[in-house]
């Protein structure tokens, strides 16, 4: 179990290295940061010495290895466009992205699995196909087009709902209900699989021709084996909603790490914009982790294998 746990985590540390290397390299090969924070007409002493001060003037591997010392000893760089920490202004924006994405996620959870557990019990009737046609729209409609919609009927038409900022709890109804439709047509489709799948095989029909309670065999059989790649799902869903939330914070104007990350990108702060990226990646990382020691817990085949691991 230990060689386990130690093999995942330096797994994780690794693809976090990745990620932030790539950020890395990418940022710097994008554009000047001075050019674009000093703007076009500044002379070029003032690009000169703001390039020498950041240090962007050492060459690239300097730049990397030095980045990578201070990360190491708790240091993320500060901010080029303001002077404050990095850490400091992507801290202040994370309680607004929770505010979006931990409803999102709860919401997937509550309406997902449920619909795709009922439709695979009702399969190919007029629910099964009511709950997958739209799971379909809910996955293939682009989440930019979807918030336009919902704007357009709640707040242009309808006025019930208002259409950015995020003053009230009310302001926050509209971006989550945007980002939850995507993850609950996933999860109802993923759902809706892995219980048809598991409905087929033999151990079922075989406590069901025993006379075990059908409610008992989904209950105590289907179940738990249909959540094993669900799980797996959640693990992913878990991790990408921060990433997914750029799109949705810029769009309803939400003050949250996506929209942070956006308007970092767009002023090549590159400290700021590390820092965001280093955040997904970790949060990935770790909801995949946690997902892989929950196998465990849900399979004692998996359980037994680590074990002896």
């Amino acid at each position: 179990m230990i060689s386990f746990f130690l093999t995942r985590l330096l797994r994780a540390f690794i693809t976090v290295m990745l990620v932030v290397t790539f950020a890395f390299i990418v940022l710097r090969m994008s554009g000047d940061p001075a050019q674009i924070i000093l703007g076009p007409d500044a002379p070029p002493q003032a690009i000169e010495a703001f390039r020498k001060a950041w240090g962007l003037d050492q060459p690239i591997l300097v730049q990397y290895f030095s980045y990578f010392g201070a990360i190491f000893q708790g240091d993320l760089g500060v901010s080029m466009r303001d002077g404050q920490k990095a850490i400091d202004l992507v801290a202040e924006r994370i309680p607004a992205t929770l505010m979006l994405t931990i409803p999102t996620l709860l919401l997937n959870l509550a309406i997902g699995i449920p619909a795709g557990v009922y439709a695979a019990l009702h399969r190919d009737s007029i629910i099964d196909r009511l709950v997958m046609m739209t799971a379909i729209i809910g996955f293939t409609l682009p989440n930019f087009v979807l918030g336009l919609v919902l704007v357009l009927i709640f707040s242009v038409t309808l006025k019930w709902l208002p259409s950015g900022g995020s003053d009230t709890w009310m302001h926050a109804i509209l971006p989550v209900l945007t980002m939850s439709i995507a993850g609950a047509a996933i999860l109802a489709r993923f759902a809706r699989s892995a219980m048809i799948e598991i409905l087929g095989q033999p151990y079922i029909r075989t406590a069901s021709a025993k006379g075990v309670r059908w409610g008992d065999v989904i209950r105590n059989h289907a179940l738990p084996n249909a959540a094993i790649p669900i799980v797996t799902l959640v693990g992913f869903m878990v991790g990408s909603l921060v990433a997914g939330a750029v799109v949705i914070e810029s769009l309803f104007s939400w003050p949250g790490v996506g929209r942070l990350l956006v308007v970092a990108v767009s002023n090549r702060d590159l400290a700021v914009v590390q820092c965001i990226l280093l955040l997904i990646a970790s949060t990935m990382v770790l909801s995949n982790l946690v997902v892989d020691l929950l196998y465990g817990f849900l399979d004692p085949r998996l359980r037994d294998n680590q074990a002896k691991a």
